[in-house]
């Protein structure tokens, strides 16, 4: 599991629009990575509106917001464009990212574990949260970072 002060793993990932984000093309800029385990479920959906309602807030303190989950960019398409989500979800189908990142379950079957990190401009960890609850998680993550 990744602690704060770990550099965070590398990564390549598309949004559902076709861009290719990766940990270097984001240095220089704050961001959070939220894992979620699957598009338009009821804790998922849940996260993600309020993710999309603190957006203002995060990028004025410097940070970008992307969603991460194992669906392809037809499921990330409707789910954003269904629920209004104001930022990229990074598809990421064979679990990768959620593996480097330890947002998994243990098990055969890959199962996300809902996570969320907080990553500075050098690509450093500020914060690696795991196993949260969907409810009060922006709130109270806005909350330790003075939002």
């Amino acid at each position: 599991m990744l602690q704060t002060g770990d550099a965070a793993p590398d990564f390549k990932m598309e949004d559902a629009d076709g861009k290719s984000w990766t940990l270097e093309g984001l240095r220089g800029q704050g961001f959070v990575l939220y894992f979620y385990p699957a598009d338009d479920t009821s804790g998922c959906t849940l996260e993600s509106c309020d993710f999309r309602d603190a957006d203002p807030e995060f990028r004025a303190a410097g940070y970008l917001i992307f969603g991460v989950s194992p669906q392809g960019a037809a499921s990330h398409q409707r789910f954003a464009a269904k629920y209004s989500l104001n930022f990229p979800l990074l598809i990421d189908e064979g679990g990768e990212a959620a593996k480097a990142f330890g947002a998994v379950k243990d098990g055969e079957k890959l199962r996300i574990k809902r996570s969320t990190f907080v990553i500075d401009g050098q690509g450093r960890i500020e914060q690696a949260l795991y196993g949260v609850r969907a409810k009060g998680h922006v709130a109270s993550l806005k909350e330790t970072l003075n939002l």
